[in-house]
């Protein structure tokens, strides 16, 4: 189970920080990601972690404004945002799959959260 937190409204330049708490498994062969979705647009891929050695990938756009980070002794997954834009806005999930490599299509995750929402004025 994954439960997301930590959403809210912000003005641009702000910053948000994430978490998504995971219970119920053993994270070490997981990696975990954070996607978004905002109104009327598809799901897209924002960060990923791996668990096991806290390697990082990251979606263009939030490279040098987003940093992805894990907490073993929480069982805890975070994204700080740094300069937001009001191109942010939108429902942000959490994510889990049970494979070593990063993948950035939603269909290739197994679990997900429930979504926090995340808006960011101008």
């Amino acid at each position: 189970q994954l439960q997301a937190s930590g959403g809210g409204l912000v003005q641009a330049g702000g910053s948000l920080r994430l978490s998504c708490a995971a219970s119920g498994r053993t994270l070490s062969n997981y990696v975990m990601a954070w996607f978004r979705q905002a109104p009327g647009k598809a799901r897209e891929f924002v960060a990923a972690i791996r668990w096991r050695d806290g390697s990082t990938y990251y979606e263009d756009s939030v490279k040098g404004r987003f940093t992805i980070s894990r907490d073993n002794t929480k069982n805890t997954m975070y994204l700080q945002m740094d300069s937001l834009k009001p191109e942010d806005t939108a429902v942000h999930y959490c994510a889990a799959r049970s494979m070593f490599s990063f993948a950035v299509v939603p269909t290739s995750y197994d679990y997900w959260g429930q979504g926090t929402e995340v808006t960011v004025s101008s």
